[in-house]
């Protein structure tokens, strides 16, 4: 890809532990090649908590890389599929990656990140396991007719393919070059771009409104106070909310 020109950006978020809140960051290692070439930029980023694993400045990250030639840039995503809705939020294309023999159609059904795929691709279908691979293949692509159509008018494809021997890459790539020229024709890449820079909008609203909620003295100083009321059974959740609430509003009033 990279020898028919352009540069590639690869922002991967690995997840953080929960308890130490640490990541290993240790994505390079596994992109032996890619990570000495000249066209290449290889970013990995803690997820410490952020919706859908992401973390929270890789948007801003896609728009500096776009501004710096990067004409392809991939997020790699820690893979919790309740709560990608983040990284379907900031991508043109949306690309699922399972392995076979991972689960049926009804496990499939159960995992709402299927909805958002515009491509869904099984790997390591290779030796033994290529079988398996087309019969995972067969099952997703039957699970699919079941979702509502998408709402850009394309019929997400089903592909396998072997990262270990390159077989198949060149089918994918197709694929998502076919779905581009697709939804820049019937207007929806516009309309979907104006819909992420829109719900991007709203979503730095609401972190910078919570981070000024608990970085406010008089609610650091409230909050272990209401915490501690509520789980003795003194205050219920909503009440604790509520004053908390109160006094943070009360507090920007004197502020003016």
């Amino acid at each position: 890809m990279l020898e028919k020109g352009g540069k590639l950006a690869v922002l991967a978020i690995d997840p953080s532990s929960e308890r130490s809140k640490g990541s290993i960051l240790g994505d390079k290692t596994r992109m032996e090649q890619l990570s000495v070439h000249p066209k290449s930029f290889i970013r990995p980023s803690p997820s410490a908590g952020s919706l859908g694993g992401v973390a929270r400045k890789t948007r801003e990250t896609i728009v500096l890389c776009e501004a710096a030639g990067f004409d392809k840039i991939f997020v790699e995503t820690v893979g919790v599929g309740q709560s990608e809705t983040a990284v379907h939020s900031m991508v043109d294309f949306f690309l699922l990656i399972q392995l076979a023999g991972t689960g049926d159609e009804l496990q499939g059904i159960k995992r709402g990140i299927m909805e958002m795929a515009d491509g869904i691709v099984i790997n390591k279908a290779d030796g033994d396991n290529l079988e398996r691979a087309k019969l995972a293949a067969t099952q997703f692509r039957n699970a699919l007719h079941l979702f509502p159509a998408p709402e850009s008018g394309w019929t997400p494809q089903v592909l396998t393919y072997s990262g270990f021997y390159n077989i198949g890459v060149k089918e994918i790539w197709d694929m998502i070059y076919e779905y581009i020229d697709f939804v820049k024709t019937n207007g929806y890449f516009e309309y979907r771009r104006n819909e992420q820079s829109k719900y991007w909008m709203y979503e730095t609203i609401n972190e910078q409104l919570r981070d000024s909620f608990y970085h406010n003295p008089e609610i650091e100083a409230m909050l272990l106070e209401k915490e501690q009321q509520v789980l003795q059974g003194n205050l219920t959740s909503f009440i604790a909310a509520k004053s908390l609430l109160d006094t943070y509003f009360a507090d920007l009033k004197r502020d003016d």
